[in-house]
């Protein structure tokens, strides 16, 4: 006799909720952590209870790699035109940095002696690497063009920063000429002259 299939709806029960959290949350883990091995795949899962417990698994030596990956998929997929599009159908399109394209290429080289690379796998290749390139080189563009940004950022900042402080040194100076010129005035006044009637 099989095993009755359980319902999928919200468990009420608090302690059988954390339960089956825990369980399955096991579960997960180890279902990723097979994946990754039998299948030589970067694995990551991330988990958040509801109680705000972060729980993660990944295959790779951080979590931070494998999400800035994803990033940057994310990112390439946004730019992609739809010449390339056609390309990324290829076996060689789940590549995200030019590094990790030629070292397949050269897993795949040595595999099969390029014998099992079909013209169009060749051409594939190809296009992968042309725009595997052109990412590279606008990344690093983009890059040079935030890193200007920023430094002219910042020298606004310390020359808004020197203003200020003249800016105070002015007013203070003000200030300074405003009580002088005050003093000034009373002692240029003539000396008034005080009489006293008295009756006689």
């Amino acid at each position: 006799m099989g095993r009755k299939k359980l319902e999928i709806k919200p468990i009420l029960d608090n302690s059988c909720r954390q339960i089956a959290f825990c369980k399955r949350r096991k579960g997960l883990i180890k279902k990723a952590r097979e994946l990754s091995i039998l299948c030589d795949v970067d694995v990551g899962v991330v988990i958040v209870s509801n109680r705000g417990r972060l729980h993660e698994f990944s295959s790779t030596n951080s979590m931070t790699g494998i999400l800035q990956r994803y990033e940057r998929h994310i990112e390439a997929a946004k730019e992609i035109s739809p010449e390339i599009q056609v390309s990324e159908l290829s076996k060689y399109s789940r590549f995200m940095t030019m590094g990790e394209l030629l070292q397949a290429t050269e897993r795949q080289f040595e595999e099969t002696n390029a014998d099992g690379l079909t013209v169009t796998d060749l051409v594939h290749l190809e296009n992968e690497l042309q725009t595997t390139l052109i990412q590279t080189r606008s990344r690093k563009f983009c890059f040079m063009q935030t890193h200007l940004l920023l430094e002219s950022v910042k020298d606004l900042h310390e020359q808004e920063k020197l203003l200020r402080e003249e800016n105070k040194l002015l007013e203070d100076n003000i200030a300074g000429m405003k009580k002088n010129r005050k003093v000034n005035e009373m002692s240029d006044l003539p000396p008034q002259r005080v009489t006293l009637n008295f009756l006689l």
